[in-house]
């Protein structure tokens, strides 16, 4: 199949000073949790998105020294030759499918704890370090720069031996010593590497013309540069020394990757971000002023807003972190005019919170994210169906949606029953509150899809009990009814249920998306969920209630939003509309229109005028039809397979119910101890050698 004209220039070879790449689709350097710790994992995850059409594929920052060691989180590491094998693995992977190999070295100065070699951190000026561990970096003298330039230079020998096509210098998102080094912030010397900005650029052009001469034609070097730190007149401006590294360095990188720093300003999520090309404003100029490719970033998922970037001279690369996440096959979607089937990102930022806690990359969308090794997961294949058998699915949220995609997929017709008007479930009811409307892509994807099939039959306003499941006959059944939030209380701080006073109306998540409104009067929220539902029902409340106090248990508000880097603009967004936040208390009592709370840490209890109670704190399966159904199949055995997935197997996040969805198709009818024992492959070290 031919590529339509209107997306033609897409697909245009583009020259990376002495390598090609077959297209305009970049998947730029990003974490997936799997590090040199698990290096298969790695390279099949990467390879997939050379498959899907993605003409240059990258690591994640990739380690040079011992003295840039950021255990306990897994990134690549280079230190020596050592390294060489694993990341060869990533670079087969990718050249398999014709797509070039890029690596991104870095050396993470005080960013990189060492909390493993225990190496004394290495900062231009000596400064405390990121991590909460209690240590400080040292300064480096010129014997560290020239020593840092050495295993610079060794790593880009290394990564050519490695096979990789092109090789980063990086200096972005607060996070490497090149930047550190740019950065008056970082950067307080008062020899040749600091003070005037052609002093701090000094060290960052020593590396550029070194990898160049180590490269020696043979691959492309490449500068990923944080063109602006989103400070102010306190960080580096795009237009000010942003603008003017540029134009010193304008024609030395092979390429330029340019973005905005830090991390948590480079990948905002769409509730604070909601279009994408949000980075356009500060990395448009960059094109202007050099000759070499320039790619960029903006969660793009429209090809027609990619044409036009690349149109009006914005961009030679379309760069994608996440969108290559979400769709691994979005080149190839739009090569082969099946725009329609894109899964787009919706800018959650779970890929980005499975690295800050460490574990193998994940997605909302795309439930085979990370699983292409261990599971042998493929986002486009799956094993077909053993049996002509029909399916019921009840339950159209992202549980039961998925999972019947997945099963119709394998070929199998599939009945989905949804008691509500309306299929999606927790998606479209959460989708409604603010900044989340993007969040509606999780089940607008999967509809589309099931609408299209012929073997799909989809019945709305159609509640479902064990009776009328059993009538229909069919053995195979499989319950995703959800969960509902709990009024009484028990959640993470409270075990157990509350008493609470009739004269305080209590309200959960589920009236505030079903559109009721708290009564007049101070409105209280409880978050012991401590997520991002407390925080968005307290920032939308506010525009219309006045009096709105947030109360967690946490430090802070919304506290695990902290590792989808968007906790500090949740916590700023309540403290501007004039949310008063309460931290580190828990509900005591609440009685004759008065909340009393309790320090978790001892002290006075607090009283608080109270109207409305609205608790954020754990939510219940809804499993009365599930329980009815396994009572049914003790005495009768009329189901083969009864299986319960999603929120209403075990309550979690959005990307947890459409996993169990997926899962549950991928094993139906397979082998119960083959289940078992080949749930996924591990990554054992070998003890030989």
């Amino acid at each position: 199949m031919t590529v339509s004209d209107r997306y033609a220039v897409l697909f245009e070879p583009v020259k990376i000073g002495p390598v090609t790449a077959r297209n305009r689709f970049y998947q730029v350097p990003h974490c997936t949790g799997f590090g040199h710790l698990r290096p298969r994992g790695h390279a099949a995850m990467r390879g997939m998105k050379a498959e899907g059409g993605w003409a240059v594929v990258c690591t994640e920052e990739t380690e040079i020294h011992p003295s840039s060691d950021l255990s306990p989180y897994s990134v690549q590491r280079l230190w020596d030759q050592r390294d060489i094998p694993a990341l060869a693995l990533m670079t087969e992977a990718v050249h398999q499918h014709g797509s070039l190999a890029g690596i991104q070295l870095a050396h993470n100065g005080h960013h990189a704890p060492n909390l493993f070699s225990r190496i004394p951190p290495l900062s231009p000026s000596g400064q405390t370090i990121e991590d909460l561990y209690p240590r400080q970096a040292r300064a480096m003298t010129r014997s560290d720069i020239r020593d840092l330039r050495k295993w610079h230079r060794n790593a880009v020998r290394n990564a050519k031996i490695a096979g990789f096509d092109i090789i980063y210098v990086y200096a972005g998102h607060h996070m490497t010593l090149p930047h550190h080094f740019l950065d008056p912030v970082f950067n307080q010397r008062t020899d040749e590497y600091g003070g005037c900005l052609e002093n701090r650029v000094r060290l960052t052009r020593e590396l550029l013309e070194e990898s160049l001469d180590e490269a020696a034609g043979e691959c492309a070097i490449a500068f990923r540069l944080a063109v602006d730190d989103m400070a102010g007149a306190n960080g580096m401006q795009a237009q000010e020394e942003g603008r003017e590294i540029v134009e010193m360095l304008a024609e030395y990188p092979d390429l330029w990757d340019v973005n905005v720093a830090g991390w948590d300003n480079d990948s905002q999520t769409s509730r604070y971000a909601p279009e994408e090309g949000y980075q356009e404003s500060y990395t448009a100029f960059v094109k202007q002023l050099t000759s070499k490719p320039v790619v960029g970033v903006g969660r793009y998922t429209s090809p027609d807003r990619m044409v036009a970037l690349v149109r009006k001279g914005h961009l030679d690369f379309i760069g994608a972190a996440r969108p290559s996440i979400a769709d691994p096959f979005l080149p190839n979607k739009i090569r082969d005019n099946r725009v329609e089937e894109i899964c787009e990102c919706i800018g959650c930022n779970i890929c980005v919170s499975c690295d800050m806690t460490g574990i193998p990359i994940r997605c909302t969308q795309n439930p085979t994210m990370g699983e292409e090794w261990r599971r042998n997961w493929h986002p486009e294949k799956i094993q077909p169906k053993s049996s002509d058998e029909p399916v019921v699915v009840v339950g159209g949220g992202p549980a039961g949606l998925e999972c019947a995609l997945q099963l119709n997929r394998r070929g199998h017709n599939v009945i989905l029953a949804e008691a509500s008007g309306r299929l999606g479930g927790r998606v479209v009811r959460e989708s409604q509150l603010k900044g989340l409307s993007a969040w509606k892509r999780v089940s607008d994807y999967r509809i589309v899809q099931l609408e299209q099939s012929a073997t799909v039959n989809l019945y709305l306003q159609s509640e479902m009990d064990a009776d009328n499941i059993v009538d229909l006959g069919i053995p195979h059944v499989f319950i995703a009814t959800g969960a509902y939030w709990r009024r009484d209380g028990a959640g993470r701080s409270s075990r157990t249920a509350m008493d609470f006073d009739t004269g305080i109306s209590v309200m959960t998540p589920d009236d505030i998306m079903a559109g009721l409104t708290p009564e007049p009067g101070p409105v209280i929220i409880y978050d012991d969920e401590q997520s991002y539902m407390g925080g968005v029902i307290a920032e939308q409340l506010a525009a219309t209630h006045p009096n709105i106090r947030y109360i967690t248990p946490a430090g802070v508000a919304s506290a695990w939003t902290s590792n989808t880097l968007e906790q500090h603009r949740i916590h700023s967004a309540l403290i501007s509309e004039g949310v008063s936040i309460s931290t580190n208390q828990t509900v005591k009592s609440a009685n004759n229109h008065q909340l009393v709370t309790q320090c978790i840490f001892g002290g006075k209890d607090r009283v608080y005028e109270c109207n409305t109670l609205i608790l954020v704190t754990e939510r219940q399966s809804n499993n009365h039809l599930a329980n009815a159904l396994l009572e049914i199949n003790k005495s009768d055995n009329k189901f083969t397979t009864l299986e319960v997935i999603g929120d209403a197997l075990a309550p979690g996040l959005i990307a947890d119910a459409v996993f169990y969805g997926h899962l549950a198709a991928r094993n139906f009818q397979m082998d119960p101890e083959m289940v078992e024992n080949q749930l996924f492959m591990r990554e054992i070290p070998s003890l030989t050698g």
